[in-house]
């Protein structure tokens, strides 16, 4: 199976759960597929929910978006703010494994929201413990802003 089991033990993603598995392993376990029309093609519909790459990917963006569009200077109400948001984020995340991971990771490395700068860095390290345990590469968290707000300096976001 290649889902991540967060907590080690040997349950089985809900077989109709997309956003609990990634789209190869649940098109196999749903013997179903998606096409645009009948017979034209083999390429997977758009209009389908999001697999758990899907949401990864989408969900990852919003958040590093949200960070580096926080205040360098915020209140004490958007700190607190943030502070909920995370902390609800991860309890209602809908992939069930990355909720629990996410959870005890805010549990662990509380948020710091006491700047853009700071905020992009938690998130950032947070985003990087979750690649590593996937096997993916980590980011340079020194490059957030460039990738999340203001575009690369090679300008190919213009």
């Amino acid at each position: 199976m290649s889902v991540y089991d967060f907590n080690g033990s040997n349950s089985k993603p809900d077989r109709n759960c997309r956003s609990c598995t990634d789209f190869k392993s649940w098109s196999k376990q749903s013997n179903q597929f998606f096409t645009q029309s009948k017979g034209t093609d083999d390429k997977p519909r758009k209009d389908c929910p999001l697999d758990k790459n899907e949401l990864g990917r989408s969900s990852w963006g919003l958040l590093h978006t949200m960070a580096a569009h926080y205040p360098d200077n915020p209140t004490d109400q958007q700190k607190s703010d943030v502070k909920t948001f995370f902390s609800t984020f991860s309890r209602l995340y809908p992939c069930e494994w990355c909720s629990k991971d996410f959870t005890e990771d805010v549990r662990n490395n509380p948020v710091d929201p006491s700047s853009q700068e700071k905020l992009s860095k938690w998130l950032c390290d947070a985003h990087n413990r979750v690649n590593a345990k996937l096997g993916k590469p980590e980011f340079d968290c020194s490059k957030t802003n460039e990738r999340w707000r203001d575009g690369w300096l090679d300008g190919s976001c213009e």
